[in-house]
């Protein structure tokens, strides 16, 4: 007779497929928010104790442990440009408006500077709040502090480490102390925030004052700098005057004084002789060619025609009428080549001298205009050092009486007001905070657990993951051993655990209507996973409606069953198929089981072999006609092939899964192995629930015969 797991391949493939759809979907990228809120919810109450818990701590945090703080606050406003004082303009310059001046006044209230002045006014170094060598020193202090009482510093040392700890008391106070702009305007909120309310509001009056006061000591510093400065300048600058007039004096008393006007009228002297000397020169050069003429004069009518002279014109004449002359006419050119003659000598030193005179104007203007240059130049410098000297003087003047009425740029808008309630810490907040970190931290392990879980723990989950259906859901059957669980459930026929076997034993026989199962294999993946038990108590139920019922223990080389009963035959099963003895010599009919078991008994044939052989086939077939139900508890998939082999003669196969415990890993491999042998389970039983790990896992109420409201029907 062919088996009908054997007859479901085509099935099983699309199983598969399905499973591996399955798979996919769940590897996606995509969340699905309703499970995810699912499991939130399921979450619930390890949400709400990890908000209680935190809740919790965040109280005793804020009502007990935390040390409170005071936060007191004063405000300084920065002025404009500086107002002249007195109607004395200022030498030391007003602070702008600009973003840069006002971020420059901020790094000045938190300069170290400033919050050193701070610490010294207020002795702050000997507060234990700011010193933290004054408080109770640990371990690590304690040796130090030895060290240097034991090792000599000497001055040098002791002054260093002074300075380190004043040092660290302004880190501190920088700490609790923040300053900041008011948007868009020139005020700063000076903020400390201390253990003693008083303390904080004296803290932040002593650093608006000190800042105003370090304003005017700087403009006094700078005042004072500059009238030394102007006071230098102004002796430096009366001696350049008076040197520079003594010189003005010393160079006009040793050279000829002179003027502009002086100077113009020689210009103009010279001028006059310089166009004087132009015709003498002229006439001169018109006489010596009238002599040269005269004197190259051959004959006597050419020298009346140059000579020009009515005397010698008149003797001439003479001589044309025979009257003689010769010698009167000759000494007449004579004496007129003796007057031209003068006439050249007197024009040469005419102009000659004319020359001379020109030459000595030309110098005497030259020297003095150098002199007047000189004297100009000795007078400008002399005038320009006295208008220094004069501004300089005015300067000092006004710095001098500037001195002591010197005002700072910015005044205290508002005073520290001596806080009433701490500003830390905010107990409302640290508490709803607390809560809302409570809740994420539930979300995150709930998540976690979730994210960790390898298992199964509902039968939703296990159909899922296989695509196979789970035929029953049975939970721990409260038995202190294996022996009691036949016990259990007679003495407790309506509890949840023994409905549950009801519900695989009606699942079983509806699963073919028409055909229903007959021999029926019970597997699982692993040992320890309820197969056995789930097998002992289908059949225990199946006898209670009155069918015959064989169970046959398949998993012979454990034998299990000797620990639900006591004198189990030592031979069974494998004794039967060697023929060594028959089914009614080792079929075992206990006490407390109304139905037969066949036990198994140890072989020295391999039991794959055994279970594989024709003989076990006919040995079923034979069994078949004497019993209704067959039920063979056969070893995990995943250890031996004993169930894959056993399942080809079988109408229906149980794979029992272990709730919470049998992995993901282990449930897939098994099945890939009952599909590599053309198997398909019948179903799956999810047994050993815990029914409180199922309501502490949020699953309570909602599945199976361990739901919260299965006490209303259920006599546990």
């Amino acid at each position: 007779m062919q088996s009908k797991t054997s007859k479901v391949v085509h099935p099983l493939r699309e199983q598969t497929q399905a499973h591996q759809q399955i798979v996919q979907q769940d590897d996606s990228d995509e969340i699905d928010l309703s499970a995810l809120l699912g499991t939130i919810w399921r979450g619930k109450g390890l949400i709400a104790l990890c908000f209680v818990g935190a809740v919790v701590l965040g109280g005793y945090y804020a009502f007990g442990m935390a040390t409170p703080l005071y936060t007191a606050k004063s405000t300084v406003i920065l002025e404009a440009q500086e107002q002249s004082v007195a109607g004395l303009e200022s030498v030391v310059g007003g602070l702008s408006t600009d973003s840069s001046e006002v971020n420059s006044e901020l790094e000045v209230l938190r300069a170290r500077g400033l919050i050193g002045k701070v610490v010294d006014e207020l002795n702050l170094v000997s507060d234990p709040e700011f010193n933290s060598a004054l408080r109770d020193p640990g371990t690590l202090a304690a040796v130090e502090g030895w060290v240097q009482s034991v090792l000599p510093l000497g001055d040098t040392g002791e002054i260093v480490l002074e300075n380190r700890e004043r040092d660290a008391v302004v880190s501190t106070l920088l700490e609790k102390m923040t300053v900041t702009n008011v948007r868009n305007s020139l005020v700063f909120d000076i903020t400390v925030e201390t253990e003693s309310p008083a303390k904080s509001a004296l803290i932040a009056d002593t650093i608006a004052d000190l800042y105003i006061l370090d304003q005017i000591e700087v403009k006094f510093d700078k005042t004072e700098q500059a009238t030394a400065w102007l006071s230098d300048r102004v002796a430096e600058l009366q001696i350049d005057l008076e040197s520079a007039e003594e010189a003005v004096a010393a160079f006009s008393s040793q050279t000829e004084l002179v003027s502009e006007d002086a100077l113009r009228a020689l210009e103009r002297q010279l001028k006059d002789t310089r166009d004087r000397i132009e015709p003498l020169t002229e006439n001169r050069a018109e006489v010596s060619s009238q002599l040269e003429a005269l004197t190259e004069a051959d004959t006597r009518d050419a020298r009346v025609e140059l000579a020009n002279d009515p005397q010698l014109t008149r003797i001439w004449g003479q001589m044309q009428s025979g009257d003689g002359g010769e010698a009167a006419f000759d000494a007449r050119f004579e004496r007129i080549l003796a007057q031209t003659e003068v006439e050249v000598t007197r024009a040469s030193q005419q102009i000659q001298s004319l020359q001379d005179a020109a030459k000595s104007l030309s110098k005497r203007i030259e020297s003095q205009s150098q002199d007047l240059i000189r004297l100009q130049q000795l007078t400008r410098e002399a005038e320009a050092t006295r208008l220094l000297y004069e501004h300089f003087l005015t300067r000092l003047k006004e710095t001098s009486a500037q001195q002591g009425i010197q005002q700072a740029d910015s005044r205290i808008l508002s005073n520290a007001v001596v806080p009433i309630n701490a500003s830390f810490p905010r107990k409302s907040l640290v508490l709803a905070l607390s809560g809302v970190l409570g809740v994420m931290l539930g979300v995150a392990l709930v998540l976690l657990r979730e994210l960790r879980n390898n298992s199964f723990r509902t039968a939703d989950d296990l159909e899922r993951q296989t695509g196979i259906t789970v035929m029953g859901q049975v939970p721990v059957i409260p038995a202190r051993a294996r022996g009691d669980v036949l016990q259990y459930m007679r003495d407790k026929p309506t509890s949840a655990a023994v409905e549950a076997v009801r519900n695989l034993r009606t699942s079983i026989l509806l699963s073919d209507v028409d055909n229903p199962p007959q021999v029926i294999v019970s597997t699982s993946s692993v040992p320890g996973e309820g197969k056995t038990t789930n097998a002992l108590a289908l059949a225990q139920n199946l006898i209670g409606m009155g069918k015959k019922v064989l169970l046959i223990e398949g998993d012979i080389r454990r034998r299990t069953l000797n620990e639900y009963f006591k004198d189990v035959p030592t031979h069974g099963i494998v004794s039967i198929l060697s023929d060594e003895k028959t089914f009614d010599d080792v079929v075992f009919h206990p006490a407390e089981f109304d139905g037969a078991i066949l036990p198994g008994d140890k072989s020295k044939v391999n039991a794959a072999d055994l279970f594989a052989s024709e003989k076990f086939r006919s040995f079923l077939t034979e069994l078949r006609q004497r019993y209704d139900i067959i039920i063979i508890d056969t070893p995990p998939v995943l250890v031996v092939p004993d169930a894959r082999i056993i399942s080809q003669s079988a109408d229906a196969l149980l794979f029992s899964v272990k709730w919470d415990s049998t992995s993901r890993a282990q449930v897939l491999e098994s099945l890939r192995l009952l599909q590599t042998s053309n198997i398909r389970p019948t179903g799956f039983v999810l047994s050993q629930i815990s029914p409180k790990g199922m309501k502490k896992y949020g699953y309570g109420g909602q599945y199976g015969a361990y739901g919260a409201y299965g006490s209303k029907y259920y006599n546990n």
